[in-house]
């Protein structure tokens, strides 16, 4: 086993040694994820999978802002489209298409902002 290989241990990751950074999936491992599920019958999660491979080297901090915005009653319709727009810029299409279904289903709901 590999040095690198090595210092990802339990016991590494309970003394705070491994930061959220060292765990983070890889886009390609999250691509390989979603093909196997869409094989196996689970188109949902192939979908998942393939939006999280998106979000993957976004930053924590974006992640929880676009997980914030996409909650009821926290964004208006404008501020969500900014979201969508940026997110579709950013090279995020299915996370652009979550957020654009979210405007006109909370617009139906009266959920926005």
């Amino acid at each position: 086993m590999s040095a690198e290989a090595e210092r990802f241990t339990v016991e590494n990751a309970v003394d705070g040694k491994l930061g959220l950074s060292d765990l983070r999936m890889d886009p390609a491992t999250l691509v390989h994820q979603a093909a196997v599920a869409e094989q196996h019958g689970n188109p949902q999660l192939a979908e998942n999978f393939l939006r999280a491979a998106e979000l993957a080297t976004v930053d924590d901090e974006e992640v929880m802002a676009l997980y914030e915005a996409l909650r009821p009653y926290r964004s208006t319709a404008e501020q969500l489209e900014e979201l969508r727009a940026s997110l579709e810029a950013r090279g995020a299409p299915r996370c652009a298409e979550l957020v654009r279904q979210a405007v006109d289903v909370y617009g139906r709901r009266g959920l926005l902002r």
